[in-house]
Order: structure tokens, then sequence, then C-alpha cells
């Protein structure tokens, strides 16, 4: 509503007085402010804050007098009352010296600003003043207060009486009043009131109400009260007073003209608001003022009385101050806005605290843009060093800047979705880049809302609203700076209005308009100045479409006039439509196509609003519908805050027979100081259908009877738009009571137009409070817009020697922050408090397509669950079941309670699951779902709430599904986790796992910081089988995957379902889940392999493998082409250059370690292998012969890996030392396209040549012989057969591969022929191997050299076993296992990373 802006400013005095200001009041006009010193009379004129005239009393008529004590303006400005301490009351005249200024502008040369134009010296020139003591008046008594009427005086003395004075010349001379002569009662309908009963009572404060006709008073024993006047005449006879019983400790009193309210400041620090009920005469209290403890701890009670209260001019705020320092400000109805008993108004950067500021008068400039202040800080800390040095030109006045809401002086902008705030000289809006948003909400933009746990993480995380996004799309205001031509000749700005598109605003001042487009950034003014000033804006502005509608007086015909200017035409008069009105205007308003004015009589009129096409410069025509007379129903009509038209009625099914009509001007809504009243069309009679549907033409029907709906209302929110899904929400009535928070009047549909129940209401109204202040209100999107002030401290720009002197020290820099909130919780709560739990279905499931419904339900939940659960006192009807029954109607209910419980404290657990279930329970339907991420949310809970087996079974339960289901992220938290369990078992419940983003691996990540290298020498292959035989201890995962400081039996439980799993995967032939699970885990898969390779790493059928390897891979298999027979890389030769062409030794075990993993052809088939490693791809490739025994090429070195493509991969034109290029036949390149398509993807090859590593070093040969066999690598082959012929390799594992290699040719001779080229090249190591299997003795002469262990010698189901009695073994038999187990393990990681020194590079497969 009002909203503090920037540091205030520190007025600048040419006075030489040495004494302080005590007293400050602005004129009725807010055109000038006096200043009163104790003997001294300064008038100031308020824009710039100059001093025009002062009187300086003689010190021989001070000594009569006394002090100046209070002052008080005439209504026309033109005379100044000031009381002194004597009981004297000065009268002073303020004449205007004619043509005189003492400010004038001054604009440099070449300026546009013209002096000659209408009222220049008026509106832009300091007027010079004469000021001079007219009459003196003895009251002979002690004055204590002063307060203006129309045409008199007011004067209270401490003697007891009411001294009524006229301004002109006293002439009449004066009535005075004895109060103990007028009778008080709590009424006005008394027969007979009493008298106050003793002599001593005086009145210490007062303040007149104009719309009450009456004064509001405060007395010096705290009593409160309220004398009004039975009759027009203002005499002893005639008044009579009511009192109030509640308040015994008033101190001063301030009236609000505008509501009808008066606000007595107690002695205890609050505030408390009265209004009179019309009927009876009774003081009706309204709402209390005062601070918190829960908001301020510190201060609530420490302020002491308060000190002085001002409402703003348009009536919407008031400020409080107290006696010992501070100040707040309030809404009309209560809404806390703003204190400076808090936050960084007390506390300093370096958290030292500071003295609170000290108000001992303040007065409210203009529009209420500024509040000037006396600080009673300065005139004490001052007062020695001016005593010093003598520096007039301090002074203790401030004035304080503030921005306003639109909706304080122009409340038809409630039908809007923009929020805009006017100061002084500019405006803020919140509709964001108006060049991105061309057309107008008129239907729900959203797309369909998917569950934000089935997106992709790369999805867009943006709003589906593109009109939400727009007005929420960031913090930051958009300023538009008004105009400074058409500001310095109409300031103050008094309304100002936004159209829907939130592209254009327009603006009045004193006189005129001007308006500026967004989307141009440019302001259009009034070309001929003349018609500018002849225009006095009177009833606000609204937009409708991109027309101008505006009331207004012309000065020049002195008429009310009703007009449209059209917003992309020249503004000029002759471009307008103007219309002639009765009346004065005093609001307007737009619905749809119909216009709504209240006049001055009273009346309420509708116009219907057309375009008219009239050439470049179409007009916007306006004829008379409808008029309705108010004036039996409101007294005064000031007192009508706002006026609207709305589609709202109470019959709520007509909206789902007839949507054409659901949108008709049904009812005004009529705002009367607070009072929310609704004039319904009377549907009562007979209607008779309309045959002509011009709305012209169509006889309105009459309105019934008003009927209040609401009271203490300030904002009134509605639309006009009409959606079928969403029509709880726009249908709806949003009121804003201020303290008392928000009130909806909702519709009630019947469920699938089924008829309604007779005994249930159409409508019903909802009470809920919001943490905001509401300044407009999204409906479809269920938010409420608004506006914060917030503060940035500056005080470390200074040093200490000068923290006096700057405002940036004493008070810190205010800026106002958007910002909203979801309202549709308290609605749905709301409605299950009052068990219509199907109307709250109904609004849920409209509302679900919402981005943050899930956040809706959490919230209602949490609300409910921290109210009921805190209560001290026994709920006799709890709703948290009901809210429980309710969420579960939802698929996000699960994700719902664990959010909730996971931002609760553990305290209200059990409260919270005893309504929506066993956490248990909660956690089983997670699984069936799938929902892992949900349920080690649940696994959190349980921890708390169960036992730690509990934990450790449903723990287990969600690891094994996370393993199933590759959820890697998941499953490393849950072996932090079950290691915490482990570790804390008998201690407290293990801390929270820390979550991370989760990491998406395109390749095996086991691998990225690893060297690999396979060309290693038969020696280095040979000793480590033969230290795998010496070796039969497991060899669990490395120490270095995880910390270790858990207990060694726990270990052990988590060890076995990682082996489980792999055993798992192994059995079913997924090596590339495989892969990635030893990848995503770190998890040893070399030291397990080792152990399985007689029995799960051991392949039972090669040919079941082959394919499965083949599918998992997405690897072609081989074909023979018809031409093959002829084919030209038989021959071996190029006619460039030497092909690649090695004769293959058959002498197996005579194999060096400098042959490569490419391999040998034998030179009786002379094939190639279809993969062959270049140089870098920079450099021109070369084929040459790898013929020198001392090179050493690796499958796994960083040539090979990243820089280098296979011939399939790369370019087939090859540049020998002594040709440019290479031509190859038809034939060769047919051959060459099928061994392209043979081969399968880059990344599934690298993936292998990574297993085969793996294989080779685990020595699971028969795996490394059927990966060989898919990369078709006859070099592979070699190196298998060199290591069974050279170590002691088990006879099984040789006949094994013996029988595979048989299986695999009969296979493809019959199936797959495209593997029979290949199986001819490694012919002679078949047959070689089949002499080897003979000669191989038999597995028992092979036993391990140490003892056997256990668990080495454990079938495959040993493990499970261990699994469930790992936990009931002893723990120190547990800890010695695994002692042995990390030792050996140990000594395995360090020879294995010994074995990867070779290469020299990190591969990262993406």
């Amino acid at each position: 509503m009002y909203f503090l802006s920037g540091w205030p400013k520190r007025l600048l005095c040419p006075l030489e007085s040495m004494e302080q200001p005590l007293h400050i009041q602005a004129d009725p006009q807010k055109t000038f402010f006096t200043v009163l010193f104790p003997s001294q009379l300064s008038i100031w004129y308020s824009r710039p804050s100059v001093l025009i005239v002062s009187y300086k009393e003689p010190s021989k008529s001070t000594s009569q007098f006394g002090p100046y004590k209070g002052a008080e303006w005439r209504p026309n400005s033109t005379m100044i009352a000031v009381s002194t301490v004597n009981g004297y009351i000065l009268f002073f005249d303020l004449l205007s010296a004619r043509e005189k200024y003492i400010y004038e502008p001054v604009y440099p040369k070449g300026s546009s600003h013209v002096k000659g134009t209408l009222h220049y010296k008026e509106e832009q020139c300091v007027p010079s003043l004469n000021l001079h003591m007219k009459k003196v008046l003895d009251l002979q008594a002690s004055i204590s207060s002063l307060q203006c009427m129309v045409e008199d005086l007011l004067v209270a003395t401490a003697d007891g009486f009411l001294h009524l004075i006229h301004w002109d010349g006293m002439t009449n001379g004066r009535k005075v009043i004895n109060l103990c002569t007028v009778p008080f009662s709590v009424d006005l309908q008394s027969s007979r009131g009493s008298f106050l009963g003793f002599e001593d009572v005086h009145i210490r404060d007062m303040e007149y109400c104009a719309t009450l006709n009456g004064f509001a008073v405060v007395f010096n024993d705290g009593r409160i009260g309220f004398i009004t006047s039975i009759s027009s005449r203002f005499t002893a006879e005639q008044l009579y007073g009511v009192c109030s019983q509640d308040v015994v400790d008033g101190t001063c009193v301030a009236v609000n003209n505008k509501y009808r309210l008066m606000a007595f400041g107690c002695a205890n620090g609050s505030v408390q608001v009265y209004t009179m009920d019309i009927t009876t005469g009774v003081m009706q209290f309204s709402h209390k003022l005062e601070l918190t403890p829960k908001q301020y701890p510190d201060i609530w009670n420490k302020t002491g009385p308060v000190k002085l209260i001002k409402w703003s001019p348009d009536g919407c705020a008031v400020m409080v101050t107290w006696e010992f320092g501070g100040m707040s400000l309030w809404s009309v109805f209560g809404a806390q806005l703003i204190c400076t008993l808090g936050g960084d108004f007390v506390y300093r950067s370096d958290g030292t605290k500071k003295d609170p500021l000290k108000i001992t008068s303040m007065s409210w400039g203009s529009e209420g843009y500024h509040l000037w202040v006396i600080d009673g800080n300065f005139s004490q800390n001052t007062k020695c060093k001016r005593d010093a040095k003598n520096e007039a030109h301090q002074f203790s006045i401030l004035q304080f800047q503030f921005i306003k809401s639109v909706l304080t002086v122009n409340p038809c902008m409630s039908n809007q979705e923009q929020v805009l705030l006017q100061g002084e000289d500019r405006l803020y809006l919140n509709c964001g880049d108006a060049k991105r948003v061309q057309s107008p909400r008129n239907t729900s933009l959203h797309s369909e809302h998917k569950p934000a746990r089935g997106r992709s993480p790369f999805s867009d995380g943006g709003l589906d609203s593109r009109g939400l996004s727009t007005l929420l799309g960031h913090r930051h205001w958009h300023v538009v700076q008004i105009h400074s031509t058409y500001l310095e000749s109409n300031w103050p700005i008094r309304f100002s209005a936004i159209d829907k598109l939130g592209q254009n605003v327009a603006v009045v001042g004193k006189f005129g308009f001007a308006h500026y487009s967004l989307l141009t950034e440019k302001w259009k003014l009034f070309g001929n100045i003349v018609q500018e000033q002849n225009m006095m804006v009177t009833g606000g502005l609204a937009w409708w479409n991109d027309f101008i509608v505006l009331a207004c007086y012309n000065l020049n015909d002195h008429q009310e006039e009703l007009r449209t200017y059209l917003q992309t035409s020249n503004l000029d008069n002759t471009f307008a439509y103007i219309t002639k009105v009765q009346a004065a205007t005093l609001l307007l308003s737009v619905f749809r196509d119909i216009v709504i004015l209240f006049r001055a009589d009273c009346s309420i009129c509708l116009y219907s609003i057309e375009r008219r096409p009239d050439g470049l410069n179409p007009t916007a025509s306006v004829q008379v519908l409808q008029e309705v007379s108010m004036s039996r129903y409101i007294p005064h009509p000031f007192l009508v805050v706002s006026v609207t038209l709305t589609s709202v009625r109470t019959e709520t099914s007509i909206s789902l027979k007839m949507p054409q009509q659901a949108c008709e001007a049904e009812s005004i809504m009529l705002n009367l100081a607070g009072q929310l009243i609704m004039l319904q069309r009377d549907r009562s009679g007979l209607q008779i259908r309309e045959k002509d549907n011009n709305p012209n033409q169509r006889k309105f029907l009459p309105f019934c009877a008003p009927v209040v709906l609401a009271q203490s209302v300030e904002n009134v929110w509605t639309t006009c738009r009409l959606e079928k899904q969403k029509h709880h929400l726009l249908e709806a009535l949003w009121l804003s009571c201020g303290g008392a928070g928000m009130k909806v009047w909702l519709p009630l549909f019947p469920r699938d137009h089924r008829k309604p129940h007779s005994f249930l209401s159409r409508r019903i109204m909802l009470p809920f409070h919001i943490n905001i202040y509401p300044l407009a209100v999204l409906f479809e999107d269920a938010l409420f817009l608004g506006a914060v002030n917030d503060t940035v401290l500056y005080d470390c720009l200074y040093t200490q020697t000068s923290t006096r002197e700057h405002l940036e020290v004493l008070f810190p820099f205010c800026i106002v922050e958007r910002t909203s909130q979801i309202y549709l919780h308290h609605i749905l709560r709301q409605l299950l408090v009052r068990n219509l739990g199907e109307q709250a279905l109904l609004l849920a499931h409209s509302c679900a397509t919402l981005p943050y419904f899930p956040h809706v339900l959490e919230l209602m939940l949490h609300e409910v669950l921290e109210e009921e659960a805190t209560s001290r006192e026994p709920i006799p009807d709890p709703l948290l079941p009901t809210v429980a029954k309710f969420i579960t109607e939802f698929p996000l209910f699960l994700q719902t309670v664990v959010h909730c419980a996971r931002k609760t404290e553990y305290a209200l657990w059990n409260y919270l699951f005893a309504a929506v279930g066993n956490p248990k329970d909660l956690f089983e339907e997670c699984l069936m779902a799938q929902d892992l991420d949900t349920a080690a949310s649940y696994l959190i809970i349980l921890q708390n709430m169960e036992a730690p087996t509990v934990s450790r079974q449903h723990a287990t339960l969600l690891f094994n599904t996370a393993l199933e289901r590759e959820k890697w992220d998941l499953c490393r938290h849950l072996i932090r986790f079950l290691k915490a369990i482990g570790s804390r078992e008998l201690e407290t419940p293990p801390a929270t796992p820390t979550l991370q983003e989760p990491s998406l691996s395109g390749g095996f990540e086991f691998f990225r910081h690893r060297s690999i290298s396979l060309s290693q020498s038969a020696e280095n292959l040979h000793s480590k089988f033969n230290l795998q035989k010496t070796l039969s201890m497991i060899s669990g995962p490395s120490g270095k995957r995880w910390i270790t400081d858990c207990d060694c039996a726990e270990n052990m439980y988590i060890d076995m379902m990682l082996w489980r799993h792999a055993r798992h995967l192994l059995e079913e032939i997924k090596l590339k889940d495989l892969g990635c699970f030893a990848a995503q885990l770190s998890f040893e898969l070399i030291g397990w392999l080792r152990k399985e390779r007689t029995r799960a790493a051991c392949v039972e059928d090669f040919v079941i493998a082959l394919k499965k390897l083949h599918e998992d891979f997405l690897w072609p298999f081989p074909v023979i082409p018809a031409s093959s027979i002829n084919s030209p890389f038989k021959t071996g030769m190029y006619r460039t250059g030497t092909f690649l062409n090695v004769e293959m030794d058959t002498g197996v075990p005579n194999i060096p370690r400098s042959h490569s993993w490419l391999g040998t052809i034998s030179s009786s088939q002379r094939e190639i292998d279809t993969i062959s490693f270049y140089g870098p791809p920079m450099q021109d490739a070369v084929l040459s012969p790898l013929l020198n025994k001392d090179d050493e090429c690796s499958i796994g070195s960083a040539t090979d890996l990243t820089e280098t493509s296979s011939m399939v991969d790369g370019d087939w034109t090859m540049v020998d030392e002594n040709s440019s290029s290479l031509s190859l036949t038809q034939s060769e390149l047919e051959h060459l396209s099928l061994e392209l398509a043979c081969k399968g993807p880059r990344k599934s090859q690298v993936q292998l040549q990574y297993l085969l590593h793996i294989f080779m070093e685990a020595g699971c040969l028969d795996w490394c012989i059927i990966i060989g066999f898919i990369l078709r690598e006859s070099s592979v082959i070699n190196q298998i057969f060199s290591i069974m012929q050279s170590s002691d390799i088990d006879g099984e594992i040789c006949q094994n591969i013996k029988t595979g290699l048989h299986a695999i040719d009969k296979w493809a001779s019959t199936d797959c022929p495209g593997y029979k080229p290949f199986l001819n090249i490694i012919k002679p190591q078949i047959q070689k191997l089949s002499e080897i299997t003979e000669e191989r003795v038999q597995p028992e002469a092979f036993q391990p050299v140490n003892p056997p262990n256990v668990t080495e010698q454990a079938s495959p189901g040993v493990e499970e076993s261990m699994t469930l009695s790992s936990h009931c073994t002893n723990p120190q038999s547990d800890a010695a296992n695994s002692s042995v187990i990390r030792h050996e393990e140990d000594k395995s990681t360090t020879e294995e990373k010994d074995s990867f020194q070779e290469g020299s590079y990190d591969c990262t497969v993406s």
C-alpha cells in the first residue's frame, strides 16, 4: 500500500535562531507547511521544501504570551492560529504579494520549456508571502488542543471548557461550552445520559470528523469518547457525548474521514480503532494496532505510550509513533506495512544497537508522497555542538519519501493483474518486458503439467504460463520516469492506470493527463497546453482496449464530462469523444464494454462504450444505459471507496447452464467506508427473452436492495474472464481486509451438473491469512502479487567521527521488492474445515496442472500439522486426518507426506504418521510404485523412528531395487546409509545422507583416471596367475572407495549384496550393465572376477554368450560377400604400398612379448584384421608392417583409444611415402563397405576393449575368447593361447574353452558363416588347444599353497547365507576375517596398480 523509498532528507534552515522546532503542520491543500518554534513561526513551501517567510515574536511579547505550543490552519490557507503556553491564541494573516516570487526555475539556453504558458507562475514559482499578527485572544486557561472546523476554530482548555471561535474577526463573539454540562452515555439512543461528574475533567486531545459530524476526544484521565450535535447547531444544549468503557489509558486521537474511523493511542503502546454504529450510535470497536511479541520480541512492550497518530491524505494508511521512539505504518484496517523498531533500523552493520528515532511532531505532504517529521534525537545531540560552532543551517526536520499503490487513489485497477506503484515522479510496474508479451491472457495458457520427478534433468524448468512468467519473471521493477515537462506544471501525480496487456500507462496530475507506451518508450502529452490546463480529472481514469476513459471537469465551460482518447492518435480534444455528465464524478470503473460512474449525487450511472471507425482516428462512443440512485443507502458520497461492476451472482448454476450469460454485468460491488455492499439484478419477476441482441437497446433489469457482504474491506478483486475448468477461481470475489487477512466469496458448484442440495448455499465466505500485503490477484494461477519494503545498510562507508552528520548512517536505504504468495492451500483447508471436501476436490483437480500444485498440498499438510501437533489444548475435531485423506486422492500423496515430514521437527512425526499411515507401509508403496527417490526419503524417516535392524532391512530392499533399476546415485547414498547404521547402531541415529546431483555416464567411469595397457609380457601374466593360485582369500572392495571407519561386518554385509548383484548380471550375460555397475559404484570387478572365474564368471554356453553380447553392444554379425573369393585383400598387397602382412608363427609358445594386440595373420590365409590403428589424425596415415619385435603396441594406449580410428572408422585414402594417393577398384570399395557394415558403434568398441582388459586381468580367459571373437582380433586369441600354454591353467577351463570354440564353429557353419574366415585364421591355435587339453593334469594338483579359506571354497549360494548371518556372528571373528580380507585385497590392488603404469593417459568415454 505505502512503502518507504530511499533515505530521508534533512531540510536546511537559513534562520539564525538557536531554537529547535516543536511543531510541524501542512495546510489543507498541502502546498505550504508551517514550522513552529518556541518564539518563531515560519512558513515553508512544500515542493521544493524552502523557507518563504518567518515571524519572530519580540521578547516582550514572548514573556507575556509564553512559548508557542501548537498551530492550526484555516481551511482556505489564509490564516494560522497559534496557541501559547499561557493560554493565548495568536491569529496570523498569510497574504500573498501579487506578481512577486522568491524562487523561479532557471532553464538553460535552448531549452524547450516555455515560461509564457498558462498558470506558469502559480505552478513553477515559489510565491512571496507576508505574515503578520492579526488578533490576540486570551482564554485565561492553558490550551490543550486546537481543532479547525469549516468556519470555526474549536479550542479545548484545561479548565474543562470548549471554546468555539469564528475565524472572521470574531465579530459574533465566542461560544463557551462546559464539559460538565454535556451528557455522556454508551449510545445515542439513551433517553438521558450521565455527566462526567467532577470538575477537573478536560480534553487532552481531539479531532473533528466531518463525515460523522462530531469530535473524537481523549480526556485527561485516559477515557475516550465522541461528541456530536443532535442538530446542525453546535451549542451546549445540542451537544451529546458517547463514551467507551474499554479504554482508560488514552493519550491521543486521529480521525479517518473516508472510513469514519477513530484511532485512539493508549499508554500501553497499542492503538484502539473505533467506528460509529449509525443505527445505534455506539462506539463500536473495529481493530487494534499493536506490535506482537512474535515479530518484535525485544521491544513490543517497551515502546512507551503512543505519542502521535497521523492518517495519510487518502485515508488508506496511518503512521504511529511512540514516546520512547520508533514509528510504524499500518493499512487502514490493521495490516502492518513498515516498522522502524526492528532490523536495519535498529542495528548497525557491526551489530551494535542504534537509538530509535524519536518524533515529536509529523505531518503528511501532498498525496502522501512525503512525511515531514521533527527528529527529537537531533535536537538533543546537536545542541552543544551548535552552541559551540553556531551552525545555523542544521535543522531537525526530516522528509521521508513514499511510493504507494495505485489502488489507494484509483481502485478501478483492482480488475488488473499487474502491480502498479506510483511515486511523486515515477511509476513502478511489474509487467516485465512489454515487448515480449503481445497477447492478452484471456485464457489459461498452462500446458499439461508433469511431475517434477518424471522430467528429464535437462528439461526446461520454467513456468508453463507465459503470462505468469512475465508477471513473476524477476524481482526488479520496471521503472518509468514521468515526463518532466508534464510534471513541472502538474505536480503532484494524483491518478495512474495501466492497460490489461501491461503495455501502456497513463498518469493524471493537477491538470490534464499524459500516457506512456512501454513498446515505443515514449510519452504523449497535449500539444495544446491550454487544453491540458482547462481539464481537471476528478474520478480517476481507466483503459478500455486502446482507449483512455476518464471523467473530468472542464474549467473553461464549467461542465462535468466523460471523455475517451485513443492511445495511438495525438493527444488533442479534436480526437476525443466527449459526453456531458450531470454531476461531478467521484469514481470510475470499466467492466467489459460498460463504464460505471459514481457521482457526487450518490447515483451510479452505467454507460456502454463502443468503438467507431472514423477514418484514421477511430473514436469510442459512450451512451447511457442505466442509472441507479443510492442516496437512500449512502450518507455521504465521500465515504464510497470503490465501485465496480461484476458478473458475480449468488446463483452459480447459471454459469454451468448458460456460460454466455455468466459474464454479463450482474451486480454492483460498492465499498462504503470498508463495508462491502452488493446490488444484484432482480430476476424474481417474469423473464422475457429479448430478440434484439443490441445491448444499447436492450432493457436492463433493475437492481435489488443492497446486501452487506463483508466488513473492514480495503480492496476488492474480480475478473470478467471465464474458463470452465477454473470457474471456482474466476467467479470468486477476493477481499483484502487488512489485519484480518483475506476473504474469498467462493461459488459452490454441484458435482457432475447434479442438482445441488437445498440446504447448501450457492456461495461461501472463507477467511484466511497471508504473509504479504496483496496488490493484485492472478486468478487462474492461484497467486497473490504484492510488494514489501527491504533495507540495505551503508553505514560502513563513513568513519565514526562523522556518524552523527550523515543520514546514511542513521537510517538504512529503503527499497521496494516484488513478492508473491500461493493462496490455494488456504482455500482448500477452509473447505475441509466446513466439511466441503467434494468442493475442495473439484477445486484442487481444476488446479492440478499448476507447476506448484505439489507444493500447495505440502503447505496445507504442514500448516495443519504444526497447529494441531503443537496445540497446548486438546483438539476435539482434528483436521489432520481429513487433510491426509484428501491428499490420498492425488498421485503425489507419498511425496507430499515425506516432504512435509522432512521439513518438520522430529517430535511431530508420530502425530503426522498416526494420521497418514505407518511409514513402513508408505515405504513399501513407494517400492511397488517404483518411486525409489521417495522411498529413500522414507528410509530417513524409518531411521529415526524405528530400530536399526528395521532400517537395515528396508535399506536392503531399497538397495537391491536400486541396483536392479540402475539408480547408481541412490545406490551410493544407500551404501553410506548402511555404513552409518552399522557404525551408530548402538549410539545415536545416523545423520541424513548428503544428496548430490546425479551424474549420467555414457561409459565406464571406473577407468576415467586409470592408465590401461594390455601389452604385458607373458612373464607378467604368468606371475599374476601364479599369484592368484597362492591367494585363495576373497578380494573385497578396495579401501579407497569409501571411508572404512565402520565395522567390518557391515562392510561384509554390503559387499555381499554387491557380489550377489554382480553374479546376477554375469549369469544373465549383461556385461554392459556389469561395467556400468562397477564404474558407478567403484566396485572392484577384477578382484571379484578372479575369485569367481571358475564359478559365476565361467561361460557355460559360448554361442548364447556371443549372441547376447552382439545384442547388448549393438554389434552386427559378420557376413561374407558373394565376391569374397576374388577379394583384392586376399592378395595382401596394394599397388601403391605394402599392406600389413605378417605370417603367423605356428609355434604359439614362442610368441614374444613384443607382439602387439593387433596380432599376426597367417601367411596361408593372408587375411587382415578388421581393426587397424593409425597414427594421430593430424598426420598422414602410412601403412607399414609391424615386424620389429622391439616395438610395442598397446591396445589400451592413448593413441589407440583417443587419437586414431580403425580402418572402418577412418579415411580410406592412404598415403605412402612415395605416392600421394591410393586408387581403389569397385570390388575393393564393395569389400571395404561390407567391412564397415560389420563394425559396431565406436562407443561399444571402446567398452568391449575395457571389458577385455578387465577379464584379462582377472584371468577369465573364456570371456576374453568371446570378446575377441566379437572384435575379431586374432591377436587376442593368440595371446590367450599363449597364456594357456605357458601358465598352469586349470584343465577344466581349457576344456571349457575348447568345447565352446567347437560350439561356435558348429554354430558359425550353420547360422553365421561370417565368422568362418576368422575361425579359419585361428584354426591352428584351436588344434594346438586340443593337444594342451589332453596333456593337462587334473585340477587337484593345483591347490593353493596357503590354507584354504572357507569363503573361496564356498558354493555360489554361500554368499546369500552370509548375508543373512553376517550381523548375527561374533563381531571379533568378523573383524578378524575382515582384516585378512583387507590385507589380501590391498596386496592385489598394489600389484594391479603396478600393471597399469605402462599407459599414461586418461580416457573418458562420452
